[in-house]
């Protein structure tokens, strides 16, 4: 009778933790007055990738070629109305909205993406953007002022998942400065994770789903009722490190998350609203910056709502959001990042065109991000 006693103790006091861990998941709330208005009658396209650096300044970068002749009408010949014009490719914001900084585009030396996908800012500043484009397939360096620095990969007609002297159609990536390596989300065209030498561009290694070599075999439409797909479908759409070593991937079309060691070898994974077929719910993930890194937030422009995850069992346990036009909606919510402070930004692909701001409304004790993250 006592050990049930016991049982039926330790049992209610795990149910108690978990009550408590979800109530204590953050909480948002969306700050309608931000970005600030750009400059120079500028407007924003597609906004395909956002990134935060250590002074908490935001970096996106957009689309300008997707802008409609009716929103950039003020570049016409003859005008066909005051505004707009494209705002370059990179945009840099201050936490007020601010716009601090702004270049990009085609230049000598390197070969700009033909459609601007991804961002990622290094703990040594330097800025690091890929394409998506039918013939990218390449991943270009930068400093915060613009200056090219490192091209890894070349554009041209599409190969395979096996090819290491490029990438096919690279989504989104992230430095592990310790090790000197850039991990790759590629991507649109291939089935891999790919990792490179952030200083040099040479190659270090790849894997699949699964940690298994990257295949390219046609897989079946999505199904939620059937096994697992044993490929990435297309996009494998980022990649995220954490402090204690995992590697978070998007497998977006298949509704999943996958968490590898840094070597490629699979852990797990969580399967994320599993009903959804569209274009799937896994487009992006930031780790939350307390100090366990407790929350892994995921951006789902199908369903068009960022939720919260517990990291080590992927339950849900909040989220905001819907399909909509009015502040703190989404129309296709394509990418996020998160601040210190445990602000998040997003930004919209499609008719979306636009970055928002959503307050973290809690408690919680943050941690700033070192240099080795």
């Amino acid at each position: 009778m006592r050990r049930i006693t016991w049982l039926a103790t330790l049992v209610a006091s795990i149910a108690l933790s978990w009550s408590v861990s979800a109530a204590d998941a953050p909480r948002f709330e969306v700050d309608a007055a931000w970005p600030k208005a750009l400059p120079n009658n500028w407007i924003m396209g597609q906004a395909a990738g956002v990134a935060v650096d250590a002074d908490d300044h935001i970096w996106v970068i957009q689309r300008p070629k997707t802008l409609t002749a009716d929103e950039k009408a003020a570049t016409l010949n003859p005008p066909a109305s005051k505004c707009c014009a494209p705002a370059p490719p990179v945009l840099e914001f201050a936490q007020d909205g601010t716009l601090l900084r702004s270049w990009g585009g085609a230049g000598q030396g390197y070969d700009w993406p033909q459609n601007e996908h991804g961002i990622h800012i290094d703990p040594k500043g330097f800025v690091w953007i890929a394409g998506n484009g039918e013939q990218d397939g390449q991943l270009l360096k930068f400093t915060k002022e613009g200056k090219f620095v490192l091209q890894i990969g070349h554009p041209g007609p599409q190969t395979n998942s096996s090819d290491t002297s490029r990438l096919g159609r690279p989504a989104n990536m992230m430095v592990d400065d310790a090790a000197h390596e850039i991990f790759v989300a590629d991507g649109y065209y291939n089935h891999r994770v790919i990792v490179f030498d952030s200083e040099t561009g040479a190659f270090k290694r790849t894997w699949g789903a699964y940690g298994k070599p990257p295949t390219d075999n046609q897989m079946a439409a999505y199904d939620p009722s059937a096994a697992p797909s044993p490929q990435f479908g297309n996009p494998v759409h980022c990649v995220k490190l954490a402090r204690d070593g995992l590697v978070y991937v998007c497998d977006r079309v298949n509704d999943r998350i996958q968490v590898f060691r840094k070597d490629g070898t699979f852990v797990k994974e969580f399967v994320v609203e599993k009903n959804t077929r569209a274009n799937g719910s896994v487009w992006d993930l930031d780790l939350f910056p307390d100090e366990k890194e407790t929350w892994l937030v995921n951006a789902d422009g199908a369903n068009n709502e960022v939720r919260t995850l517990n990291r080590d069992t992927g339950e849900i346990v909040g989220a905001f959001g819907r399909n909509g036009r009015q502040a703190g909606d989404f129309h296709w919510v394509h990418n996020l990042a998160i601040d210190s402070r445990g602000n998040i930004f997003t930004t919209e692909v499609d008719t979306g065109k636009r970055a928002q701001k959503f307050l973290f409304r809690g408690d919680m004790v943050l941690r700033k991000r070192t240099a080795n993250q």
